[in-house]
C-alpha cells in the first residue's frame, strides 16, 4: 500500500510539473504571437475561417454595420450577396424572391483552405437565375501572390464568357489572424497584390476584381494607385454611403454596404442595372 502511495504521489507530482511546464508553454507562445484581430465573437478565428468583411467589421463597421436599401437604388444599383461556409448551405430562392441578382462565394483562402459548402453556394445562385462568381482571401504572409491565385484557379476561381459569371475577386484587408498588413511592407504589399493578379489574368484571361477598405488599403500598400484602370474596385463601407475611395479609383464597381443583410449572407449593391452587370459577366 505504501508503494501504491508512493507511486501516485510521483505521478501527481509528474501531472503538477507538466501542466505548469503547458502553462509556461502557453504564455511563452502567446507573447511570440502578434496580437491577432478579433472577429466579431471577440474571439481568435481560426485559419480557414475568415470572410469578406471580417477584417471591415472589427474596424471600419462595429458601429455601423448596416447601410440602407431604398427604392431608389434597386432602380439603379443591382442587389447582390457574398456568402461563405459561415451560411452553410444557401436558400437561393429565397434571395431570388427578395430581389438578389449575383452572388459571390468563398472559394479558397491562402493555399490551405477550400470552402466545404463551395458546390451549394456556387451552382445555387447560377441555377436560380443569378450572375456568381468566386472569391480568395488572401494570406499575405502564408505564400506568394501568384501560389495563391494559382490556388485560387484551380478550386473553383475560374472564369468563363457565359455572361452569368463574373471576374475572380481578390479579398485583400486586415489579417484576422496577426498582424493588419500581414507583417509586409507597403511596397512589399503592393508587390505581392501585383503578383497575384498579374497570375489571376494570365490564368483567365480576366483581370480580377480587387475588393478591400479604403482605410486599409491606405495603411497597408500607402494608397497605392496603380490598380484602378485595369481592376475593377469592391469597396467595403458599412454606412449610407460608399465614401472615399482608394486612390486610382473614380468610381466603384461594387459596395459591401452592410454585414446584416434582410436575407442571409452580406449585401452588396453592383454599381448599375443588370443588363450592365450581365455585360459586365461577359467581359
Amino acid at each position: 500500500m505504501d508503494d501504491v502511495r508512493s507511486d501516485n504521489t510521483r505521478h501527481r507530482g509528474r501531472r503538477s510539473r507538466l501542466g505548469l511546464l503547458g502553462v509556461l508553454t502557453g504564455l511563452l507562445l502567446a507573447l511570440a504571437t502578434p496580437a491577432a484581430l478579433p472577429d466579431p465573437g471577440g474571439r481568435t478565428p481560426l485559419r480557414g475561417t475568415a470572410y469578406m468583411g471580417i477584417g471591415v467589421l472589427a474596424h471600419d463597421g462595429s458601429a455601423t454595420r448596416a447601410g440602407t436599401r431604398s427604392a431608389d437604388d434597386r432602380g439603379t444599383r443591382t442587389e447582390g450577396v457574398d456568402v461563405s461556409s459561415h451560411q452553410l448551405n444557401v436558400p437561393w430562392s429565397d434571395l431570388w424572391a427578395d430581389g438578389v441578382r449575383w452572388a459571390y462565394t468563398k472559394a479558397t483562402e491562402g493555399t490551405y483552405y477550400k470552402n466545404p459548402y463551395f458546390t451549394q453556394q456556387y451552382n445555387g445562385p447560377y441555377d436560380v437565375g443569378m450572375i456568381r462568381g468566386a472569391y480568395h482571401f488572401a494570406t499575405p504572409d502564408t505564400t506568394a501572390g501568384a501560389t495563391q491565385a494559382d490556388y485560387f484557379v484551380e478550386h473553383g476561381g475560374g472564369w468563363s464568357k457565359d455572361g452569368k459569371t463574373l471576374p475572380g475577386v481578390l479579398d485583400i484587408e486586415w489579417n484576422p489572424y496577426g498582424d493588419s498588413c500581414y507583417g509586409k511592407s507597403k511596397s512589399a504589399m503592393v508587390s505581392w497584390i501585383r503578383d497575384f493578379l498579374n497570375r489571376y489574368k494570365s490564368r483567365t484571361g480576366r483581370p480580377a476584381v480587387i475588393y478591400t477598405a479604403t482605410s486599409w488599403w491606405k495603411e497597408c500598400t500607402g494608397n497605392h494607385a496603380g490598380f484602378g484602370d485595369a481592376n475593377p474596385l469592391w469597396i467595403a463601407r458599412y454606412a449610407s454611403t460608399a465614401g472615399t475611395l482608394p486612390a486610382g479609383w473614380s468610381a466603384y464597381t461594387m459596395w459591401q454596404y452592410t454585414s446584416s443583410g434582410p436575407t442571409v449572407g452580406d449585401h452588396n449593391k453592383f454599381n448599375g442595372s443588370t443588363d450592365a452587370l450581365r455585360s459586365f459577366a461577359t467581359g
